[in-house]
């Protein structure tokens, strides 16, 4: 049996052969009853698209690139959910691929996804992404939760300051006078949230701050090992709150803290800044920041579509907007968007029966559940 062709699923389907290309290559044009009909035929012929043929003819690929540094962090997780189910909306496929914190590979990937003629990639860069901005990408590139992104470029980040701000200020609402921040300040998002700690505080004129530069995300067991050393202090040397630079390190810190046979919260407070679900392991739920990967995710391939499908953005005026989630950012073509956090307010701060599960606080109508 020779190759099928697309002449052939439409006469099986019994439908034009527009209707077969528009149902592949825009499905929104086309009827829902129509588009099962061929996406049936299809299956059932076995029809292969020739999408090297497509891309002589001057087509493009509906597929989005995504770069991520890792897949062991609830972010990267989100993001990558949060651009397949946008993707999807606008009839777009999604292809990962993760550099395992390998620098190196971004740049070899980016070219690849070139190669591909992708049409559009979005990344989430290790570390700043200014090196690519000699890189004659044909693509449009958004660039993921970026210390710095290029000056002409697509972004969506997540506001790091405010992260550690809003939970500063939570702690200190719930009477802490004595704070411990644990966690090293190594990275861009850490050494954010630690600014904003640190700012917070001090606009409020607490003295009593102590900043232990180390731990990392690695695992629990930093988290666990200072938060035993700040919970085995006396009554009026230890703190009352530790807030911690990553979700990893504030549930090691609990377990640290429960250890030496005190309470969270009652005893002290305990409270990460970087919404990582996958670090939501402990037995006390952990108050922290909403977490920002899926919007990452949805408005990077929301930047992704504009770009794609308006032929003209650049523009030679300073706009913005804000909405509920984030400040948006346009000129010379350039488009920043800033993830608002919201606090993820749970017992590790307000006490098992102080909010119900997964409460956003002063945003009652979202569900946390669409970010995981």
């Amino acid at each position: 049996m020779g190759r099928v062709r697309i002449v052939d699923v439409a006469r099986e389907a019994g439908v034009s052969l527009g209707t077969v290309s528009n149902a592949l290559n825009h499905p929104e044009r086309v009827r829902p009853d129509t588009r099962k009909l061929i996406e049936e035929t299809i299956d059932r012929l076995g029809y292969l698209p020739n999408q090297s043929a497509r891309l002589l003819a001057g087509g493009t690929n509906k597929v989005l690139g995504l770069i991520l540094p890792c897949l062991t962090h609830g972010c990267s997780v989100q993001i990558a959910n949060g651009a397949h189910n946008e993707a999807l909306r606008h009839g777009y496929d999604v292809i990962v691929l993760c550099v395992n914190g390998d620098e190196s590979c971004e740049g070899r990937y980016l070219r690849f996804f070139a190669g591909m003629q992708v049409a559009g990639v979005l990344m989430q860069p290790i570390g700043n992404p200014r090196r690519y901005e000699e890189l004659d990408l044909p693509m449009p590139t958004v660039y993921l939760g970026a210390s710095e992104a290029p000056y002409h470029a697509l972004a969506v980040t997540p506001d790091y300051e405010a992260q550690g701000a809003i939970v500063a200020e939570h702690v200190l609402a719930r009477g802490a006078e004595r704070v411990a921040v644990i966690g090293m300040p190594d990275i861009y998002q850490r050494a954010g949230r630690l600014v904003g700690i640190r700012a917070t505080l001090a606009a409020q004129g607490v003295e009593n701050v102590e900043v232990i530069e180390e731990g990392r995300s690695a695992g629990t067991g930093d988290g666990a090992r200072l938060g035993a050393l700040l919970a085995g202090r006396d009554a009026a040397s230890r703190p009352d709150a530790i807030i911690a630079l990553s979700d990893v390190l504030a549930t090691g810190a609990i377990e640290g803290v429960r250890s030496r046979g005190l309470s969270v919260p009652d005893d002290i407070m305990v409270a990460g800044c970087d919404g990582n679900p996958l670090a939501w392991s402990s037995g006390v739920r952990l108050t922290t920041c909403s977490p920002a990967g899926y919007e990452l995710g949805r408005k990077g391939v929301q930047l992704l579509m504009r770009a794609i499908e308006e032929a003209e953005t650049k523009k030679s005026v300073v706009h913005v907007h804000q909405d509920a989630f984030a400040l948006v950012e346009q000129r010379q073509g350039a488009t920043h968007e800033v993830i608002r956090p919201f606090l993820l307010e749970r017992e590790s701060t307000v006490g098992a029966d102080a909010r119900g599960e997964g409460a956003l606080v002063g945003v009652p109508e979202l569900d946390i559940g669409s970010f995981l």
